[in-house]
C-alpha cells in the first residue's frame, strides 16, 4: 500500500488517461503506417514505433498498478506535533550547521528539487514519528549523523 497526496494521485490519473486516450491510439497509428511501408526488417519508422509502443505500454501497466495500490492520504488525521507523510520538516544538520527544509512525502511523489524527501529515504526515515527540539540520528549510506528538528507545519 502506497499513501500519495490528493495533488500527486490526480497527476498520475492525468498521465494514465493521457497515455490511453491520446498517446497510445496515435502511436498505434504510426505502427500501421510503418507496416505499410513494406520490408520491416530494414524500416526505422517499424522499430521506432515497436519501442514507443513497448515504453507506453509499461508505463500505462506501472501506473495503473501505482493508483490500484495506492490511497490519498486523509490529511485531517494527521498528527500535527509529529513528522509524518506530509508534514514540512525544517531541521539542522547538527554536523556543518545546515538548515533544511522538506516536506515528506511517499516514494512515487519524492522530489528534491521541489522539496520533496521520501519517507523511505535515510532522511526521511529517521524524522518520522519525532517532534520538534527532538535530535535524531540518521543512518546513511555515507555515515551516520544527527540532525535536529526545528519546526514541522502541515498543510
Amino acid at each position: 500500500m502506497e499513501y500519495l497526496s490528493k495533488e500527486r494521485y490526480e497527476e498520475l490519473s492525468a498521465e494514465l488517461k493521457r497515455l490511453i486516450e491520446i498517446e497510445y491510439p496515435q502511436i498505434r497509428d504510426e505502427l500501421s503506417e510503418a507496416r505499410a511501408q513494406g520490408d520491416l526488417s530494414e524500416n526505422f519508422e517499424y522499430r521506432a514505433a515497436r519501442r514507443a509502443q513497448a515504453k507506453t505500454i509499461s508505463r500505462i501497466k506501472f501506473l495503473q498498478k501505482v493508483l490500484e495500490h495506492s490511497r490519498i492520504i486523509d490529511t485531517a488525521a494527521l498528527p500535527k506535533d509529529r513528522v509524518s507523510l506530509l508534514s514540512k520538516v525544517e531541521f539542522t544538520h547538527l554536523g556543518n550547521g545546515k538548515k533544511m527544509c522538506y516536506t515528506i512525502v511517499g516514494h512515487h511523489e519524492m522530489d528534491l528539487e521541489r522539496g520533496k524527501l521520501s519517507c523511505k529515504s535515510p532522511i526521511g526515515a529517521a524524522l518520522m514519528g519525532h517532534q520538534a527540539g527532538e535530535t535524531v540520528e540518521v543512518k546513511a549510506p555515507a555515515g551516520t549523523f544527527s540532525v535536529r528538528i526545528e519546526s514541522i507545519t502541515l498543510p
